[in-house]
């Protein structure tokens, strides 16, 4: 952070974390989707730089998208009397921006998905879910 464009780069430990933190009068400029309000009430939309960013590297910002508003469980389903448990992955968000950003970038990496609400997405093929592990890991 300080290399770009931070005044002061802190960081403060708390448990089982290490919290970053930062101020500067430009981090709007290098983070243009920031702003006041509620991020579902205004567009989120990636700069041309930012797309070539996540084209580059749609793992990571899977990542950065289900360690914040996803999550992996264990589904438990009942079939003419028979439990099956297999994992699945869910992500949900109220924009429609994030939400078309994340269906953006599992496409990117070809990992299938549906979505199960209107502000919710499964990641549920077993094949698909072995390839979002790659890429996402346990959360921290």
């Amino acid at each position: 952070m300080k290399a770009v464009l931070a005044l002061s780069v802190q960081r403060v430990r708390h448990e089982g974390c290490v919290k970053v933190q930062s101020y500067g009068k430009h981090w709007p400029c290098l983070l243009p989707q920031h702003g006041p309000g509620r991020k579902h009430e205004r567009p989120i939309v990636l700069a041309d730089w930012q797309r070539e960013i996540v084209s580059a590297h749609p793992g990571d910002f899977l990542r950065g998208l289900f360690h914040s508003d996803g999550c992996r469980v264990s589904n438990r389903v009942t079939v003419r009397g028979k439990e099956y448990v297999y994992p699945r992955y869910l992500f949900t968000n109220e924009s429609a921006d994030i939400m078309g950003l994340c269906q953006w970038a599992l496409d990117l990496l070809g990992i299938s998905w549906r979505m199960n609400r209107r502000n919710s997405l499964s990641v549920a093929r077993r094949a698909a879910v072995a390839a979002l592990d790659r890429h996402v890991g346990p959360k921290s």
